[in-house]
């Protein structure tokens, strides 16, 4: 339940963003906060999310974080303006990060036998992207009531995941917590809000501009700091030395790349499907059924043959899944046919739901079972970062060209961002054979001892 209402509130916003526009006199760069600031918090406070839950209880932090983020849904579906609904998403993203590294936690600790907990994480992950997936969809139903109705749906959810916690959910705590790591927080907090902002006001403001200047630098800066800072602590928020083995590093960026082509897909056609071929939101919704289907089709698929056979498989048939739907839209007009339409949302949405699964396994390959979660952490907080970059990068890329309506002007301003999504596609068909190679198991293995060798030597 927590993975559903996290996973969904990440993707039912787009297809309300159109009503949000109309209702609240909402500019772009307003819809691209809209999103970006609940994903943006979520991926800054997933790590310390995980170890906040390790040290004060799992089961604890977990019920007040879907309290939390109970209240801050229906703190949206109130919100008066634009500046108030993007306050109340960044609170809807801090109860999130206390949820997704939980669940996970929880599971790890509950079940005990391997084949058991395997089974759970197998259902934790399907949820995960069914979540995703059903998003559009019925957000669509839902805004054909109101806006405001895709944020009361958490209520009932989260109400119903607060007793079932109490009821069933045993309390846990790591044996030896990670410590707290305050400077490295507020360090990815400014890295990724600075860099977000600069993109998304860019266009508004010019690229040239003292403010956006000064936005790039900060970013950049806090990056350089964060990892000089991060390689001399005993325990630090990201270790940096995870990005010596190959696997990691390319599913990191992998996951980077494939949320930032699904977030930057699925905000651009919602706009595209509402604003200029003037379509309900219901209707909206279930033109992207088929990249819903998919994916939900695809994935446990994905996943199985992960298992079976490795990650190259399913990192190059997601990549060139990603990339051919979006070079189906690089032509894109305003009476491009709905049955090309859905052709290129079937072919993305295989691509997506080939993608996902295998990036976590890439992530922990060869690591120590004792540093797994981290890496896993750093992975999901990959996907976060590509979501919000997705609908940050290909949002300003898109909209640079418009000077009036979005009805006239979006379908051709929007064609350098499909080629950009296209290329997202390509780099991840690149790095998922560059990352199953001999070479890369062997960094792996060796970045695996390293960190071994590290805590005894500390």
């Amino acid at each position: 339940m927590s993975i559903l209402i996290v996973g969904m509130d990440v993707t039912i916003v787009n297809v309300a963003l159109p009503s949000i526009r109309r209702d609240l006199d909402a500019s772009v760069s307003s819809l691209q906060w809209t999103t970006a600031a609940y994903t943006v918090v979520l991926a800054s406070l997933l790590m310390l999310g995980g170890s906040m839950a390790d040290r004060l209880g799992r089961a604890r932090v977990f019920k007040f974080g879907l309290a939390l983020f109970t209240i801050a849904s229906l703190a949206c579906s109130l919100a008066p303006g634009t500046g108030w609904l993007i306050a109340f998403r960044v609170v809807q993203g801090i109860a999130g990060a206390m949820l997704n590294p939980v669940a996970m936690s929880i599971i790890r600790n509950t079940f005990e036998d391997p084949r058991e907990r395997a089974q759970a994480i197998g259902i934790w992950g399907a949820v995960s992207g069914i979540s995703m997936a059903l998003g559009p969809v019925l957000g669509g139903a839902l805004v054909g009531v109101s806006w405001r109705a895709v944020f009361l749906v958490n209520i009932p959810i989260g109400l119903a995941a607060i007793a079932l916690t109490a009821r069933f959910v045993p309390d846990s705590r790591a044996p030896r917590p990670r410590r707290p790591d305050p400077v490295g927080q507020v360090l990815v907090i400014l890295m990724l809000a600075s860099l977000t902002s600069a993109i998304i006001e860019g266009p508004g403001l010019g690229w040239g501009s003292p403010w956006i200047v000064a936005l790039a630098v900060t970013a950049g800066v806090s990056l350089v700091t964060l990892v000089r800072y991060e390689l001399r602590r005993v325990d630090p928020l990201i270790e940096p030395r995870f990005f010596a083995s190959r696997p990691f590093s390319a599913a990191a960026v992998i996951a980077l790349a494939a949320f930032a082509a699904f977030g930057g897909f699925l905000f651009l056609n919602t706009l595209y499907l509402q604003e200029v071929r003037d379509l309900s939101p219901l209707s909206a919704g279930l033109c992207t059924l088929p990249l819903a289907a998919m994916t939900v089709l695809v994935s446990p698929i994905a996943g199985r043959v992960v298992g079976a056979r490795g990650v190259r498989g399913p990192l190059v048939v997601g990549g060139l899944g990603v990339g051919a739907g979006s070079l189906m839209l690089v032509a894109l007009s305003a009476d491009t046919s709905l049955g090309w339409l859905l052709a290129a949302y079937s072919v993305f949405g295989l691509g997506f739901g080939a993608v996902n699964p295998p990036i976590t396994n890439a992530a922990v390959s060869g690591m120590p079972a004792s540093q797994a979660g981290v890496a896993a952490a750093v992975a999901t907080t990959s996907r976060q970062i590509g979501l919000t970059l997705g609908v940050a990068v290909v949002g300003a890329l898109a909209t640079t060209g418009v000077d009036g309506s979005l009805h006239d002007q979006l379908a051709a301003a929007s064609h350098a961002a499909w080629w950009l999504i296209a290329a997202l596609g390509a780099g991840i068909v690149a790095l998922g054979l560059a990352a199953s190679t001999t070479a890369a198991r062997a960094s792996a293995e060796r970045t695996a001892a390293r960190l071994h060798e590290a805590p005894q030597a500390a």
